[in-house]
């Protein structure tokens, strides 16, 4: 079951109301059980083609069914409005060519994301609510904030996936953040990057393995992989989601 709503994020103003998206397991109304949460970014794109951006969803539902796996998925829908999404994904104020500065509101997204919608889940859901059975996952700019989630609130979040990264933002300022934010145990991570992913990918695969370097010394298990042929894209990463799926939780 998937429920859909539509959502205003008072911090994060829009013109249109978003999407929220709650897809409860097989059996849940039939039930007493209490079920793991994964937060998901992008969440236009995680469930169904005709609400994603380029017609193609990383096909979360089919794979849920399945697998069989049981957890609660909440995944909201970002701001599509000019270049508020790179905005509210990005810790970090950066700049683009062509675009200009990029205003961090990061922080921002993870606030409302730690303070009132995993409240709202937890009060209206059966969840497990503590940080072992809160994941947080997401590709992209969607990437970059899961691996910010599970640092800088690492109280909330023990596990996390971040497909194709954006790392190029700001590196300085994530190596920094993770030297300084030691990490609860367990904490678990899975990085990957698509070998096929942009011009000058070795840069950017250079940064996944010392991104990945710096969050084992700060305690995190870490698997970072190279997807052979891989590209920046929602298929790709539909293809990824049972990796990182039986890694995260087994």
């Amino acid at each position: 079951m998937i429920k859909v709503e539509k959502i205003q994020i008072p911090s994060l103003p829009t013109a249109k109301p978003r999407r929220l998206y709650i897809r409860l397991p097989r059996g849940y109304d039939g039930s007493e059980k209490r079920y793991p949460v994964l937060y998901m970014f992008d969440g236009h794109n995680v469930f169904f083609d005709s609400h994603a951006t380029f017609g193609k969803s990383w096909g979360m539902k089919e794979y849920l069914r399945k697998s069989g796996r049981e957890l609660i998925v909440v995944a909201v829908e970002c701001n599509h409005e000019g270049f508020r999404r790179l905005s509210e994904y990005t810790p970090w104020s950066f700049s683009m060519r062509r675009v200009g500065t990029i205003e961090a509101q990061g922080r921002l997204t993870m606030e409302w994301i730690t303070k009132e919608l995993k409240p709202r889940i937890d009060a209206e859901y059966r969840t497990l609510p503590d940080r072992e059975n809160t994941l947080i996952a997401g590709s992209s700019m969607g990437g970059l904030m899961s691996i910010f989630a599970l640092v800088e609130y690492n109280d909330v979040f023990s596990r996390a996936a971040a497909l194709s990264p954006c790392l190029f933002v700001d590196p300085k300022a994530m190596r920094e953040l993770i030297r300084t934010r030691p990490l609860r145990s367990p904490s678990r991570i899975y990085l990957d990057m698509g070998s096929a992913e942009a011009d000058g990918h070795i840069r950017a695969l250079t940064g996944l393995f010392d991104t990945a370097k710096e969050l084992t010394k700060a305690g995190a298990d870490v698997a970072a992989r190279v997807v052979p042929g891989g590209q920046h894209c929602e298929a790709c990463w539909e293809e990824r989601i049972p990796v990182f799926f039986d890694y995260l939780l087994g």
